[in-house]
């Protein structure tokens, strides 16, 4: 059986024209009959090339101020019918239904117009009817009819039409199907997600238009893939492919970097998605300097980010310093050649982006939603509940280690004094052991934790954490609050005048 099929007639109906032209002409020089409507029928007849308006196949004219052109039996009939059909095949004599080959159809740009402010009236004119129903027709009827849905088809198909003269296989056809699929849910699950912004229906549509493979996932033994616009959030500047997990840290220190925006000056270092080194100072060069200090052995390979432009002498000294990935908003001249040097060393311009108001993970048979931990601690959302209070340095700190906080896997502790991450214990089963580990790393690499503060992600159900805090020197804490028993440690800090301030939100991260 010959699956092979000619291309004779096409209808063409697109909202841009750009790179039509070509193919349009390359029809024409074939023979093919090629019917249109409105603006692209106008497009073609300007083009010198002979159209058939549809409204002389259907005998009815574009109605309702253009909500009805091609939504009719004699178009669909063309599209649909099956040519191995004898019935089909005498339905289509006896109606005079025109054959219909390929069809070239776009959709109106309806993301573009919500994402530009524009007013509902606008936006649900944007949801396009006619196209949606072309698309979906000559993709179901694969067998017989070619579809190019999308702009980015136009090169697959002029070369269709030049080296094969317009003979297409079925496994062709079939590849231009499911791309039309794509674009036809792709467009109704954006229709759908405006429509249900306040969560009417619990139901979860995502979907990603571009993707890439990955080297390979977590390990070398797992395949892996990222969906998403990377390039519409960094520009790359130097080095290797990102790996899987390379995105994820680079992704935790984006999200880390945000809540030090408006910071002076502010420097991160992180390893597998936690900070192990983080200060702000009057330079840029300082603040790096400080975050390394943090903890020197666990920033080799890490992922490094900035608030601000990392300029040559920040650069020099980041050289010396084996990392992945460097990310910042800018970069002086001299410092991208200096990072460049490490051939490997990924180098990212960070760029002003909408990251997605809502975290989104796998679970169990299922997936997890829900919205994103917006909520920054500041100082309108503390409560004073201790005799002494914390000075204006230690508030300072305070709400310095909190971000930190926030931003590390529970269950976590945080040290820091003067604006600077002293130590973190992150990920342990309990909030002592987390404590423990941060006072440990911290005299490891020397810090005096003498009028340090600490921060916890969570509320202390018992006073063992304040104790042993204040044993070692520490004399603010910022936590949440909520315990039943948070007189127990509120007593304690009234006791050993140590300050504390409840925030009364929770920064789990699991």
């Amino acid at each position: 059986m010959n699956t092979t099929k000619t291309i004779e007639s096409a209808l063409i109906s697109v909202f841009y024209k750009d790179g039509l032209e070509p193919i349009v002409r390359k029809l024409h020089e074939q023979n093919v009959t090629i019917y249109s409507t409105g603006g692209t029928e106008e497009f073609i007849k300007q083009l010198g090339i002979p159209v058939v308006p549809v409204e002389d196949v259907t005998s009815y004219p574009s109605i309702l101020g253009g909500r009805v052109k091609t939504l009719h039996p004699k178009v669909f009939g063309g599209i649909l019918n099956r040519q191995d059909n004898e019935s089909d095949v005498q339905q289509m004599k006896e109606y005079e239904i025109p054959q219909i080959d390929l069809v070239i159809v776009d959709l109106y740009p309806f993301e573009k117009t919500v994402a530009s402010g524009a007013s509902e009236a606008d936006i649900i004119e944007k949801i396009d009817i006619g196209g949606i129903s072309l698309i979906r027709a000559a993709a179901k009827n694969f067998k017989d009819t070619v579809i190019i849905a999308s702009v980015n088809e136009y090169g697959f198909l002029f070369d269709l039409l030049t080296t094969q003269n317009g003979d297409t296989t079925l496994e062709q056809r079939r590849t231009l199907a499911t791309k039309a699929f794509n674009v036809s849910s792709h467009y109704d699950s954006a229709i759908f997600n405006y429509f249900n912004q306040n969560h009417e229906e619990t139901v979860l549509k995502i979907s990603e238009q571009k993707g890439q493979v990955l080297r390979y996932g977590e390990n070398p033994h797992q395949k892996g893939f990222f969906f998403g616009d990377f390039d519409a959030m960094f520009t790359k500047l130097h080095g290797k492919e990102l790996s899987y997990n390379n995105l994820l840290d680079v992704d935790a220190a984006v999200n880390l970097i945000l809540e030090f925006k408006e910071n002076e000056p502010t420097f991160a270092i992180l390893k597998h998605n936690n900070a192990c080194g983080l200060a702000t100072r009057n330079r840029m060069k300082e603040a790096y300097l400080a975050a390394l200090a943090g903890d020197p052995t666990s920033a080799f390979g890490g992922v490094l980010i900035a608030n601000g432009n990392i300029d040559e002498a920040t650069a020099a000294e980041i050289n010396s310093l084996f990392c992945e990935v460097v990310i910042a908003p800018s970069f002086d001249e001299k410092a991208i050649a200096i990072l460049s040097e490490k051939k490997n060393r990924i180098i990212l311009v960070l760029k002003e982006t909408a990251l997605p108001q809502t975290n989104v993970r796998t679970c169990l048979n299922g997936v997890l939603v829900q919205e994103r931990n917006n909520i920054t601690d500041n100082k309108l959302h503390l409560t004073y509940v201790t005799n002494s209070k914390p000075t204006d340095q230690e508030i300072e700190d305070l709400l310095f280690a909190s971000k930190i906080c926030k931003n590390t896997k529970s269950n976590t502790i945080v040290l820091a004094k003067n604006s600077t991450l002293v130590a973190s214990g992150t990920g342990q089963t309990s909030r002592v052991d987390a404590l423990k580990q941060a006072i440990e790393k911290a005299n490891t690499f020397g810090f005096d934790l003498n009028g340090a503060v600490m921060a916890s992600d969570a509320f202390f159900p018992f006073p063992d954490c304040v104790e042993i805090a204040h044993n070692a020197g520490i004399t603010a804490v910022i936590q949440p609050g909520g315990s039943i028993k948070d007189e127990l440690s509120i007593n304690f800090c009234n006791e050993n005048k140590v300050a504390m301030v409840f925030t009364g939100t929770r920064h789990f991260k699991h």
